[in-house]
């Protein structure tokens, strides 16, 4: 099981869960975007309540979902492999373009490394990989003290940041 950053901290309680496509779905579920678009009626009330999830694939772009995001508690783009760059895209969509205002997660190969920048591009919660000492994963957030570019985090860039 990933260790999950949530709020600054390692956590244990989280309830959501991933379900196959043939699973019973039921409250804190994760499902897939193929699922909710054959099933959406049937699974709206769950949503309503907030206890829906959406996985999102490495290679379903944010525009798949656009706005109908607002439907779901937690989100989570899955990073196949630490050198595929496609969920910080899908990120700054949710974030930016589309309001979304839930959790945002990212799994699957999360590594130290990565943290920071996920968090700038509007992750909020982080699947970690098993491997990943908990202790640097905590510090990496402030790998950078001030920033260059502009972000979901912080949409003004450092030069207009800084006091003359």
């Amino acid at each position: 099981m990933a260790k999950l950053i949530k709020s600054g901290a390692f956590t244990n309680d989280d309830p959501w869960v991933v379900v196959a496509d043939d699973e019973m779905v039921q409250e804190y579920n994760l499902i897939s975007l193929d699922r909710w678009i054959h099933q959406q009626a049937e699974l709206q009330p769950l949503a309503s309540r907030g206890k829906l999830g959406l996985y999102l694939n490495s290679d379903q772009t944010a525009d798949l979902v656009a706005e109908q995001c607002r439907n779901f508690a937690v989100i989570s783009v899955d990073f196949p492999k630490f050198t595929d760059g496609r969920g910080y895209s899908a990120a700054r969509l949710l974030r930016e373009q589309y309001h979304y205002a839930g959790d945002l997660r990212a799994v699957g190969d999360v590594l130290i490394d990565q943290l920071f920048f996920m968090k700038r591009c509007g992750f909020s919660s982080y699947a970690l990989r098993e491997d990943q000492n908990e202790a640097n994963a905590l510090a990496a957030f402030s790998s950078f003290s001030q920033p260059y570019q502009a972000a979901v985090d912080n949409d003004k860039p450092l030069f207009n940041r800084v006091s003359r």
